[in-house]
């Protein structure tokens, strides 16, 4: 897992209608790697981005999701939770593996590699300037808000 004040990588990932992102062009941002669209915990940390979004823009900071769901299925989340925040599809695993979130996982005594639920805090240089590993869904988004004192 990266850690603060270390330099977040760079990347270049389409978001749900299909528009190129580039973390270069971004500013300040909050980013978070998610397992699965349309997952309760999964929505539930969308929405809750969704429903705090003014705050973090308020702030300067745009929110990002990532995971590894395709574009098409980022678009059918968006639309049926009426999400309001970017998300980023990454099938290749390119951020993923970037920001180290990719790990093993054990779930039920089984191992498997997925996604480790993480948030970043990214300055406008792009400095991480908050590491969240391993959080929680329902918290994460509330976490965030009060480490940026929002």
């Amino acid at each position: 897992m990266l850690t603060a004040g270390t330099k977040a990588p760079e990347f270049e990932l389409p978001d749900q209608n299909g528009n190129l992102v580039r973390s270069s062009e971004l500013g300040p941002y909050v980013i978070y790697f998610y397992p699965k669209d349309s997952t309760s915990g999964c929505t539930k940390q969308a929405q809750a981005y969704s429903a705090n979004l003014e705050k973090f823009h308020a702030a300067g900071y745009r929110v990002i999701g990532v995971s590894k769901d395709s574009v098409a299925s980022h678009k059918r989340f968006e639309e049926k939770y009426e999400l309001t925040i970017t998300l980023l599809s990454d099938p290749e695993l390119s951020a993923i593996r970037a920001f180290d979130v990719w790990q093993e996982k054990k779930n039920y005594g089984k191992v498997s590699m997925g996604v480790v639920r993480s948030s970043y805090v990214v300055d406008g240089e792009g400095t991480i300037i908050i590491a969240n590993p391993n959080t929680k869904a329902a918290a994460d988004c509330d976490k965030v808000l009060g480490q940026l004192g929002l």
